[in-house]
């Protein structure tokens, strides 16, 4: 199975208990996360400072990050049970079901493609795909992903274990800002924290 595959069915499963990763309940309750909750609000403050335009969330999840966005905000995700999250939680949004390296729109459809911890699960030649349909469809790409600091590695395979008891092998990669920024081929470093970075980068 792909990266995207396995992704797909993961996030799928995952869908009612992924916002306790970002809300500190059930499994992630005990975790030690000094200053966790201060930085996933300022995280969301810069979200919400990015300028109203026409958005497209790919890999939206559950809209946890997607209602925070300003402007006419399209909400794309390969998993159903993952956009009847993002519909509950932002309703102002459209969701849309697809294939975030195939992105189902015509050229320049969009101001701005934003994505939240969907480009640190993508190996190198997927990087590729996804820079090249954001810069296809969008004019600009913010990336929010995890922070190198908070991690050992650069990358690596993680084994997750779900609520269900089900466990899952993932892809992750951590960034810097400057690193991410690097890789998209230059940007605007919005957030650099202990957990969370953001660049905004021209597509």
């Amino acid at each position: 199975m792909t990266t995207l595959g396995v992704l797909k069915e993961y996030y799928d499963k995952r869908a009612t208990e992924y916002d306790d990763w970002y809300l500190g309940r059930g499994r992630f309750a005990e975790r030690d996360r000094p200053d966790w909750e201060a930085e996933v609000s300022l995280l969301t403050d810069v979200v919400a400072a990015l300028p109203p335009a026409r958005t497209l969330d790919v890999a939206c999840g559950t809209g946890f990050l997607t209602r925070h966005l300003r402007g006419d905000v399209v909400a794309l995700d390969q998993s159903e049970r993952m956009l009847e999250q993002t519909a509950a939680q932002t309703p102002q949004a459209t969701v849309v079901q697809g294939d975030g390296l195939a992105l189902p729109f015509p050229d320049r459809t969009f101001d701005r493609v934003f994505t939240g911890h969907f480009y640190g699960h993508l190996r190198d030649d997927e990087r590729l795909r996804f820079q090249a349909e954001a810069a296809r469809v969008a004019g600009e790409l913010v990336v929010v992903d995890s922070a190198r600091a908070a991690a050992e590695a650069d990358e690596a395979v993680q084994e997750r274990v779900l609520n269900d008891g089900s466990r899952w092998e993932v892809y992750k990669r951590w960034f810097t800002g400057a690193a991410l920024a690097a890789e998209l081929g230059g940007g605007q470093v919005l957030h650099d924290g202990r957990w969370f970075v953001v660049v905004r980068s021209p597509a």
